[in-house]
């Protein structure tokens, strides 16, 4: 009788255990509060900011009711904009916000995600191929390399095309032989198999370059030209550039995600498309409003004729993409899905 008796106190105290675990995991809107801080690779000025991560922020620490308050700063508040990626994973930094972890050094599969070298067209296909679609699903080889990194990619936004902003005209892949242009990461690799001459240098030092006549033109999301004054030292856009669809990721440390219970990682997770069309459309807005800017300073937009971008996205297929593919496995298999994805809407 005694054995039984300590048996079933046993089993009643397991019970308990259970009872006040499974309490404290309720599903619902946790008790406490959680702080981060986010510090992006840049700051105000950035079309970035204003069009992508303070959408986001807002969005996030709704749909949490207030459960999730993010604290943003600029680059170098913290960590300066090349290390702020490192910083997320190790811990020093909750969230970053950049371009293929800048240009995919840290992580080449972002390049995935920051915009193959014309490739996807628009958004929605960058969608469709990234989330969208079964077949495809790229961005799953992106979530499982932030994964390995400490790190839960939770944020995505199209910046529209990258263009190519020039003293000279470039209506065709032949007119960037020879020129220098700053370029970095994925958009060096393009014009350097363009017969181009790629320069890298930071982006604060991109109008002093131009007004001296250091580089022939830059590359630059098409949206973000006004911000940074370039319509003063360029005469040219060029249109779609080396990448149609340029787009900016965000990503959270991933101990910080693993702390969230369940209803605000659903929550999150939830956001991450609306908030993706949301800021997309917004950028797009500033795409033709910036320029407009630039044709009023006295520029002139060129649009390429579609057989020269089928030229321009017949080589770039063929001498960019597979430097891309040799980074990793996961970035050959997601060029494989980018190849057969563009095959099967007809691009190519």
């Amino acid at each position: 009788m005694k054995k039984f008796s300590i048996g079933l106190l046993a089993v009643l105290f397991v019970f308990t255990l259970s009872s006040s675990a499974f309490t404290a995991e309720k599903y619902g809107k946790p008790d406490k509060v959680t702080k981060w801080v986010f510090q992006p690779c840049f700051d105000s000025s950035d079309a970035g900011w204003a069009n992508g991560i303070v959408p986001w922020i807002k969005a996030v620490e709704e749909a949490t009711e207030g459960s999730i308050k993010i604290k943003l700063e600029p680059a170098g508040a913290i960590t300066s904009g090349s290390e702020a990626f490192g910083a997320t994973a190790a811990g020093m930094l909750d969230v970053y916000a950049g371009w293929a972890t800048v240009y995919g050094g840290d992580m080449p599969e972002g390049m995935l995600a920051f915009g193959m070298a014309m490739g996807a067209s628009n958004h929605r296909d960058s969608w469709a191929a990234m989330f969208g679609d079964p077949k495809y699903r790229i961005g799953d080889l992106v979530q499982a390399a932030a994964n390995d990194r400490n790190l839960q990619w939770v944020g995505w936004t199209c910046q529209g095309p990258n263009s190519m902003f020039s003293k000279f005209p470039i209506n065709k892949m032949e007119d960037l032989v020879g020129k220098k242009m700053r370029a970095g990461g994925p958009h060096a690799l393009f014009h350097a198999a363009m017969g181009g001459a790629p320069v890298s240098m930071g982006g604060g030092d991109i109008y002093t370059a131009l007004k001296l006549g250091t580089i022939d033109g830059t590359y630059w999301d098409t949206g973000g030209i006004d911000d940074m004054a370039f319509q003063e030292v360029i005469k040219y856009a060029s249109l779609p550039g080396w990448c149609p669809a340029q787009h900016q990721e965000i990503y959270l440390n991933l101990d910080q995600w693993k702390g969230l219970n369940q209803w605000q990682r659903d929550k999150i997770s939830g956001i991450f498309m609306s908030t993706y069309f949301e800021t997309s459309r917004m950028h797009s807005a500033g795409v033709d409003e910036a320029l407009e800017i630039l044709k009023k300073a006295g520029g002139e937009v060129i649009t390429m004729s579609e057989d020269e971008v089928k030229k321009m996205r017949a080589k770039a297929i063929k001498d960019v993409w597979p430097k891309v593919a040799e980074k990793s496995d996961r970035a050959a298999k997601g060029v494989a899905l980018w190849k057969e994805f563009l095959k099967d809407i007809g691009d190519i």
